[in-house]
């Protein structure tokens, strides 16, 4: 059996998070090769690119002439535009959350990828750790009847993770999307959400459920913590289901991302993380904030 060619990746963005994940874990392979890299500061694009062998694009365009698909470490409002670009070139998207920084923006995403036609998965880091996958596995399994759960840390208190659009939009946009995802994912389809708080210093959250069970989740990333927290507890009448991510080695779940989007780009099929994925999360992200 023949083993499938690298998939040829392009990466926009050479921020923090470009080097210290998307950047490392597309050049190592083997299920993907780094290209080409193109950020608003050609220096900074240009270090990374030699650090992997790839090339400094001159524009998105010429990125997009170097790759199969595009990897987005920038900005929610620079993802937007570009990767409605990108899909248009029939470029497969690896797409970070939020999809959009408002949800006018994610919507134009998905419309972009669905019309295109293209392969989408969504970098919702925890989805692709054994221990969360475990989780969802036993929350399929258990009658629940509320939920409390939270995600948080510090990194809005100073740092090269302390970015415009985090602190201006706060850990609701930020921190939301994985912690909503996991509770429309383990608890049920949320039917309602609401948000009380500020999102840049804390804020919780209440969602109500399909099946009629009520979860909440408080969010803040300005709380000085060891470590960052994420733990979520199902509870019911057989008993709890708990999920912390204190015991997750995060680097275990990379490979698992890299093969899978390169499966997906090969097969032409996305998984459930797509963009239609990140458009529903960025879609009670704003009834919360309304």
């Amino acid at each position: 059996m023949n083993t499938p060619a690298p998939v040829e990746v392009g990466l926009i963005g050479a921020g923090p998070w470009a080097r210290a994940m998307h950047a490392r874990i597309l050049a190592a392979g083997p299920e993907t090769r780094l290209t080409a890299v193109w950020a608003r500061r050609t220096e900074a694009a240009r270090e990374i690119a030699d650090t992997y062998g790839a090339v400094t694009a001159g524009s998105p365009e010429e990125l997009f002439d170097r790759c199969e698909a595009v990897a987005f470490a920038v900005p929610p409002a620079v993802q937007a535009e570009l990767a409605v670009r990108a899909a248009k070139a029939g470029k497969a998207l690896l797409l970070e959350k939020p999809l959009g920084p408002d949800l006018a923006s994610a919507r134009a995403v998905a419309d972009a990828v669905a019309e295109a036609g293209v392969v989408s998965q969504m970098v919702l880091t925890k989805r692709y750790q054994a221990e969360t996958r475990d989780f969802l596995r036993r929350a399929q399994e258990a009658e629940v009847t509320g939920a409390r759960s939270c995600y948080l840390h510090g990194a809005f208190l100073g740092g090269e993770f302390a970015t415009g659009w985090r602190l201006e939009q706060g850990a609701l946009l930020d921190l939301g999307p994985h912690l909503i995802d996991l509770l429309d994912a383990a608890v049920g389809p949320i039917t309602s959400i609401r948000a009380t708080g500020d999102p840049r210093r804390w804020v919780e959250v209440t969602c109500e459920h399909e099946n009629g069970a009520v979860s909440q989740a408080s969010l803040s990333g300005s709380v000085r913590l060891p470590k960052p927290r994420t733990r979520i507890e199902l509870l019911g009448p057989g008993g709890e289901v708990v999920y912390d991510t204190s015991v997750i080695d995060h680097e275990e779940g990379w490979p698992v991302l890299r093969a899978e989007f390169a499966a997906a780009v090969r097969s032409g099929r996305a998984g459930e993380l797509d963009a239609r994925r990140g458009l529903r999360l960025q879609e009670l992200i704003d009834a919360a904030l309304r």
